[in-house]
């Protein structure tokens, strides 16, 4: 993955491709579908949803723009475009580890999201990689965090992403991370006097919930909710290599299941401590990679496995 320098700012960019809500159902509804946008996007200032409406930025299916006074209509889907007034570059690039007429294996660099989100719209990797292939229907099959770095199966079809999703949902995926962090003293004087083995293994299960801020999760009382499979393979100095399976597909779960063990992954920004984005290093990522994923395609029957390098000590 090719690096930039810094992290850059590119001057008013508007989504390639336009999003869409339907409108709900409701007993109440409002007056029109300005009143609506207003309400439902609050973040953004009535007079932008006013010229946005009145530059014909806001359409039906069909392709015909409302206006202000548009009445509303449930169940009926409204087309509009995300704009932000700077949209961060991502400091490295993705990467594609295979394709076929199916499906894009891409290797998703740290800082890079995934999907259109807050101040990002075109730099996320799906909307990259739709501009890269030509294939405007790309849809992520799975999840994967900005902050970690690694592969993703996209899927070429947006009508074939349940039969691939289906494979993160009903566990017929292998999925293989690897984590670097610092190992507790408990470890270290084992490791130290000769007594440690490897790999030293921990299963792990929990009950994960919504945290304070709500981008963030927490552990709570209650039914297990998250299983991971956690092993440190290697030691050098104070660092530890892990790897991690994790069975269920909890949000942030193994950087928690990391963090419960008293180990957590090294230059994590949100465990055990939510530090301010002010502080993130592009030269400092988390060391938490998405290294492997083995799997029978569910459409060609062809078996892949693709693996990456592991991280350094």
């Amino acid at each position: 993955m090719a690096a930039h320098s810094s992290l850059g700012l590119s001057v008013m960019v508007r989504a390639a491709q336009a999003s869409f809500v339907v409108l709900p159902q409701t007993n109440h509804p409002p007056a029109s579908v300005y009143d609506y946008f207003c309400q439902r996007f609050d973040n953004i200032s009535a007079d932008v949803w006013t010229a946005r409406f009145m530059q014909g930025k806001v359409h039906w299916q069909d392709g015909q723009p409302l206006e202000l006074t548009t009445g509303y209509r449930s169940q009926q889907k409204v087309y509009y475009y995300r704009e932000v007034a700077h949209e961060e570059m991502p400091p490295y690039n993705e990467s594609i580890l295979y394709q076929d007429e199916q499906i894009v294996l891409a290797n998703k660099p740290h800082f890079m999201t995934l999907h259109p989100g807050g101040q990002v719209i075109n730099q996320c990797l799906i909307n990259r990689l739709r501009e890269r292939t030509g294939c405007e229907q790309l849809i992520a099959a799975h999840r994967l965090d900005r902050s970690t770095a690694g592969i993703v199966l996209l899927v070429k079809q947006s009508d074939r992403r349940d039969a691939y999703h289906g494979l993160f949902r009903d566990g017929q995926i292998t999925k293989e991370y690897q984590a670097l962090a610092r190992i507790t003293p408990e470890l270290m004087a084992e490791h130290l006097a000769g007594k440690l083995s490897l790999p030293r293994r921990w299963t792990v299960k929990n009950r994960i919930d919504r945290g304070t801020p709500g981008f963030t999760m927490r552990i709570v009382d209650g039914e297990a909710n998250s299983h991971s499979e956690i092993a440190l393979v290697s030691i050098k100095g104070e660092i530890g290599r892990f790897e991690l399976m994790p069975i269920t597909g909890k949000t942030h779960q193994l950087r928690l299941h990391m963090n419960c063990l008293g180990m957590p992954i090294l230059n994590d920004n949100f465990y055990p401590k939510l530090l301010p984005r002010s502080d993130e290093d592009v030269a400092q990522p988390m060391k938490l990679l998405a290294r492997r994923l083995a799997f029978t395609d569910p459409v060609t029957g062809r078996r892949l496995d693709i693996c990456l390098p592991e991280l350094s000590l």
